[in-house]
Formats: C-alpha cells, sequence, structure tokens
C-alpha cells in the first residue's frame, strides 16, 4: 500500500503552497472568529480533499491558481459541514481533539459553520470563478439531502441497497466527486473530462464510505476485534443490511430491536455482529467495495499515464487499504 508521503510526491510543493491559501481563506477580522479558525487550521487532518483536488489538476499540467482556489474551495465547505455535523450529532470529539461545539457551544459552532461557507462562497466569487462554485455548490446540496434521507429512512430501519448507495453517494461521494472534477474544470479541461474526473471521484468516493461500514466488523475485512459502534449508534450500514435480507425472520426481529431498542446491550450487539458475518454481510460489503474501486481505477485508466495521475491510483488504493 503506498504512503501518504508517496502519493503526495508529485504535488509535494503545491500542498505546502496550499497551506498559506487555505490560512488566508480561514482568516477573520473577529478576534472570536480568529480564535476558532486557528484551532480548526492547527488540527487539520490528512487534507485529502486537498489532495484529490491538486493531483487532479497536476495529471493535466502545472497547478494554477484556479486549483488552489478549488482547494480552499471545497477545504471551507467540507469544513463548515463537518462543523454542523458535530452539532446535529452532539459529538464532542473530532479526530481526538475537542470539537468546535465541545468548546464553544452549539450557538457559535453553528455560526462558525456559516462563516466558513460564506468564506468559501465569496473565495469563489471574489476571484470569478464561477464553475468551481457550482460544482463545489451542487456537493453541498447533494451532502445535505443524503444526511435528510438517511434520517427520514432510519427511523424504521427498513431501506434496501438502492436506497443505501443513494445515500452514500450523496453523503460522501458527492464531495471527492467535486474534488476531481473542480480540478479538472480548474485546469482548463473540456465538459467531457471533467465528467469521467467527476465519475472517478464518485466512484472512489463509494468504495471509501463502503470501507469505513467494514471498521465496524473488525480492520475492515471482518477480521480483528469489531467495535459494533455504527450499531450502537443506530447507523445502518451495507453489511448490516444485506445480512437483515439474508437471515431468518426470528433473527431479523432481533437484529432490529437491538438496533433500535438495545443497542447499549455489549452482549446483544455482539450477536448481531455475528449474525451479519455469518449472513456473508461482510464479505458482500467487501466485494462491492473492491468493485467500486476497480470501476475507479477503469475511469483514472481512461488518461494518459503519468506521475499524478499514478498517485491519483495509489490514493484510491489506500481508501480500500487503510486502517483507521
Amino acid at each position: 500500500m503506498p504512503t501518504i508521503e508517496e502519493i503526495q510526491r508529485p504535488i509535494a510543493a503545491e500542498m505546502k503552497a496550499f497551506e498559506p491559501h487555505f490560512r488566508e481563506a480561514m482568516r477573520s477580522r473577529t478576534a472570536l472568529l480568529d480564535r476558532v479558525m486557528h484551532y480548526i487550521v492547527k488540527r487539520k487532518g490528512k487534507q485529502m480533499r486537498p489532495m484529490f483536488t491538486l493531483l487532479s489538476a497536476r495529471q493535466f499540467g502545472p497547478v494554477n491558481e484556479s486549483a488552489f482556489i478549488a482547494a480552499s474551495l471545497i477545504e471551507l465547505l467540507h469544513t463548515a459541514t463537518l462543523v454542523h455535523d458535530d452539532v446535529v450529532d452532539d459529538s464532542h470529539l473530532r479526530r481526538g481533539f475537542f470539537s468546535i461545539n465541545a468548546l464553544w457551544k452549539n450557538k457559535i459552532a453553528v455560526l462558525v459553520g456559516d462563516y466558513l461557507l460564506s468564506r468559501g462562497l465569496l473565495l469563489a466569487i471574489d476571484k470569478g470563478e464561477f464553475e468551481l462554485l457550482r460544482i463545489v455548490s451542487h456537493a453541498v446540496r447533494e451532502m445535505s439531502e443524503g444526511e435528510l434521507l438517511q434520517l427520514e429512512r432510519t427511523r424504521d430501519l427498513n431501506f434496501s441497497e438502492e436506497v443505501y448507495f443513494t445515500i452514500i453517494r450523496q453523503k460522501t461521494a458527492s464531495l471527492i466527486a467535486a474534488c476531481c472534477a473542480s480540478g479538472a474544470s480548474a485546469a482548463g479541461r473540456p465538459a467531457d473530462e471533467v465528467e469521467r474526473m467527476r465519475k472517478f471521484g464518485e466512484l472512489t468516493g463509494l468504495a471509501f464510505q463502503i470501507k469505513d461500514d467494514l471498521f465496524d466488523y473488525g480492520n475492515g475485512e471482518g477480521t480483528g476485534k469489531p467495535s459494533g459502534l455504527d450499531i450502537k449508534e443506530k447507523k445502518l450500514t451495507l453489511p448490516l443490511i444485506h445480512a437483515l435480507q439474508k437471515v431468518s425472520t426470528r433473527d431479523r426481529r432481533m437484529m432490529v430491536r437491538t438496533v433500535k431498542n438495545n443497542s447499549q446491550d455489549s452482549r446483544a450487539v455482539a450477536r448481531v455482529l455475528e449474525l451479519v458475518s455469518e449472513a456473508g454481510g461482510i464479505a458482500h460489503a467487501h466485494e462491492r467495495m473492491l468493485h467500486y474501486r476497480d470501476e475507479a481505477l477503469a475511469v483514472l485508466n481512461t488518461f494518459p499515464e503519468n506521475d499524478p495521475r499514478n498517485a491519483l491510483a495509489g490514493l484510491v488504493q489506500l481508501t480500500v487499504e487503510r486502517t483507521k
């Protein structure tokens, strides 16, 4: 499996140059906001989305100012959604650190999310990058609709794989798709190439989310110590959805009852995890993840080979082979 450092190599200078772009985009004249922005910047994650954006642009030539704007715009809007998600989920931790709402309470967290959204919109407008704004705004709409669809359908714990894939396509895959499409658009590529890169990102995002689902059952392949955290949080994941269609009526009733009303009972959750494995839920999800990985790589391989394209392929591999 390639390392993050190896993947970043074709854009190492660009990733370094991106940091001041992003810090400048986050700057505020309000002291409280500036403190919160500083806290966010200091605790940023692996920056997978800027990597997808800049590699997508770099495979077509040198990275230009539009590509940096695209990466900043996506990271601003992504950060806004994370801040709002923590409020919605009443979550007090993000990547092992206190969330914004844990430190500054919900009201300030909501306003911080709104500020980040406005900074992203204004960044694109001030620079005249209306096509980038269209691509990213479409993704934000999809993410909101996906979240609402999940909330609506999770109540009865009775939705199909088709609905599941609609939800993850909107909630997770749409933003990675926007990264890749905006990178290609910033590089001045024609509409058909931008669409192919969007599709590549979407397929990668689907594989990414299924991998996340699999972590509930161990290290992502059903081995290692299962956590059952998604079940405890009443989340419907692909292994569970598949298993619910395969088990006996009696077992199905027990599984639904556990997820709905008894999700804090460790023994009951452990039994649900066993039934999911026995019903082939883990194997099915793993197979679908690899299917989307292969489809993503097939789309990527329609472009000429170069180091950035190979790095994007490495990013896909990292997506399905990561251990956290």
